[in-house]
């Protein structure tokens, strides 16, 4: 069972991280179009995209990611700490998006598409240091 609840952890992060990085770039273009008929496109592409991908499998992640470290006894290791510290921050991230999305779905969006090129950033640099946790397991 645990390889499987494993498959399910890695196949849940890919489509958290794929949104992750989508999102902020579908606001960097949203944010460029102003109104109209392309705005309410990216408003639907947005709500779909936060609420029938990215949080499902955020809530997969955490609870088969929530499995594995009591399985394998990873609670009391520090890189596990260290990483569910940047899964917290991720999980931040996520949030933060979901804000900006109901402010797009109100027509009150207060940032420049540069502010969402740099939001696009944070998810990499996030996923960089979760990686390099679990697989080096530095200490």
């Amino acid at each position: 069972m645990y390889v499987w609840i494993k498959a399910l952890h890695v196949i849940a992060i890919i489509s958290w991280m794929a949104g992750l990085l989508y999102l902020p770039r579908l606001f960097v273009y949203h944010a460029s179009v102003g109104g109209g008929a392309l705005s309410d496109t990216f408003k639907v592409m947005e709500r779909r995209l936060y609420r029938y991908i990215m949080t499902p499998a955020m809530l997969v992640a955490w609870i088969t990611g929530l499995y594995l470290a009591v399985e394998t006894g990873a609670l009391s290791s520090g890189w596990f700490h260290a990483k569910a510290t940047l899964v917290v921050l991720l999980t931040a991230a996520h949030l933060h998006d979901g804000v900006l999305m109901r402010r797009f779905a109100q027509d009150a969006n207060s940032h420049s598409p540069r502010y969402y090129r740099i939001v696009n950033e944070l998810p990499t640099l996030l996923m960089i240091g979760i990686v390099i946790l679990v697989i080096v397991k530095p200490f």
